[in-house]
């Protein structure tokens, strides 16, 4: 395993009152087990196509060869796509450095764009700037009925009819959005379909939020030269504890979701703050906002995610976590990273009054940083559970995704309800579509 978990300082016994008391851990777990059990059989009789994905090499070629196709002589590569279309696809981009600040735009080309949200300034900004001739787009929506997507693609067709460029769209575009059905509309089919424009399947079985490990994250992953078969080993590793039969004791997502509901349950935690000590895993953090709030918050039932970056967020926000209200559970996610980058120049160290910085290096003062926010909060009475990862890379951030699917999926048999709906936002786009066509 690439990842070690600990809920020790979330416990009762060592933090105090605001933890989870051992009984209550106990019995959250024993009704684990009845998902654990659902999980298995869903993968025995392939009912759940997320749960056969680790095992699954056969479209990785096609994957590939559709990435090395799409990047050929492009300068830019942009994926239009919003919510799981696309947040998937930047957690696994970001190992590269994509999107870090100051790291992002030194990458070579093709640079990818990610434009997840809508927003009529920067996307006709976009349009305006891009290189449309090496300009390549990806349109990814799973029912091709999202509106977002559907106006970017859109505006993209008519930019690039307007720069000359129609007949070459089949050369520029590719969709991915799920097979076409009798009786179903598919807006971004047919849109693109008049184009001539390739297409891949979205696997119908997988929502968008639990994308990551199908093309839609894939894809974007391939673009950057990522070992993609390794993003699916490392989910394997976190599926593994499941179907060994392991007790829910001993897999770290049963762990992890039986914290959660057990502590909100019984001691109010309404908030789940994720606080990762690493620039490579802000997307993930969003990532899981949006897995975490999309399955769990329906029938009043719930806990409210909230993301978090250190160091920088100690700066922020950690004042309020240890002296603001107690209805937060802390999840700290460190990366070993002591003795790397930029050394401290002893003389420097000295004139900056920080003797003791001598010979220490960056890696060495962010390691000791998390450690320290999680001893901290826990010293004040914060319930914390810590999550350090060996080595971030494809098969680590593969086995750390699959983990908190694996989790969402358990927390929500414990509050029993279905992690794979979305009512509440299908009622939304509904009223969105009514008042734009007023």
């Amino acid at each position: 395993m690439n990842i070690v978990q600990s809920i020790d300082s979330a416990r009762e016994e060592k933090i105090g009152p605001h933890g989870i008391a051992a009984d209550a851990l106990k019995a959250a777990l024993a009704r684990a087990e009845g998902a654990l059990d659902q999980i298995r059989a869903r993968h025995a009789d392939s009912t759940l196509p997320l749960l056969r994905l680790p095992e699954t090499r056969a479209d990785l070629e096609t994957i590939k060869d559709t990435a090395r196709q799409l990047a050929d002589r492009a300068t830019d590569i942009v994926i239009l796509g919003t919510g799981g279309s696309s947040l998937g696809g930047q957690t696994l981009a970001q190992l590269t450095g994509f999107a870090v600040p100051g790291v992002g735009v030194l990458g070579a080309p093709p640079q990818l764009h990610f434009i997840d949200n809508l927003d009529p300034d920067s996307f006709e900004t976009l349009l305006a700037r891009l290189p449309h001739a090496t300009t390549r787009f990806v349109a990814i929506s799973k029912s091709g009925g999202t509106a977002e997507t559907l106006m970017q693609t859109i505006a993209a067709l008519s930019a690039l009819r307007e720069a000359g460029l129609q007949t070459r769209i089949p050369d520029i575009f590719l969709g991915i959005s799920e097979p076409s059905r009798s009786g179903k509309v598919n807006g971004l089919r047919d849109l693109l379909g008049k184009f001539r424009v390739p297409m891949l399947d979205h696997d119908t079985g997988v929502g968008g939020r639990y994308s990551a490990l199908t093309n839609v994250g894939l894809l974007p992953a391939a673009f950057l030269g990522l070992d993609i078969a390794a993003v699916r080993e490392g989910a394997g590793i976190a599926l593994a504890p499941v179907l060994a039969k392991k007790p829910a004791m001993q897999v770290p997502s049963a762990v992890g979701a039986a914290l959660s509901v057990a502590v909100s349950e019984s001691k109010g935690k309404s908030i789940s703050v994720l606080m990762a000590y690493c620039d490579r895993l802000q997307r993930f953090t969003h990532w899981y906002l949006q897995l975490w709030a999309e399955s769990l918050g329906k029938n009043g039932k719930g806990t409210t995610p909230l993301a978090a970056l250190g160091p920088v967020d100690q700066h922020s926000q950690l004042q309020l976590f240890i002296g603001g209200p107690r209805d937060k559970l802390f999840t700290v996610i460190t990366v070993d990273g002591a003795g790397s980058g930029p050394s401290m120049d002893g003389d420097l160290a000295k004139l900056a009054g920080e003797p003791g910085f001598a010979g220490k290096s960056i890696g060495d003062l962010v390691a000791a940083e998390g450690r320290a926010t999680a001893e901290t909060l826990a010293k004040n009475g914060c319930p914390v559970r810590t999550i350090h990862i060996n080595r971030l890379d494809e098969e680590a951030l593969g086995e750390l995704m699959m983990h908190f699917m694996l989790e969402t999926i358990i927390a929500a048999h414990l509050l029993g309800i279905d992690p794979f709906d979305q009512p509440a936002v299908e009622e939304g786009k509904v009223l969105a579509k009514k008042y734009l066509m007023s």
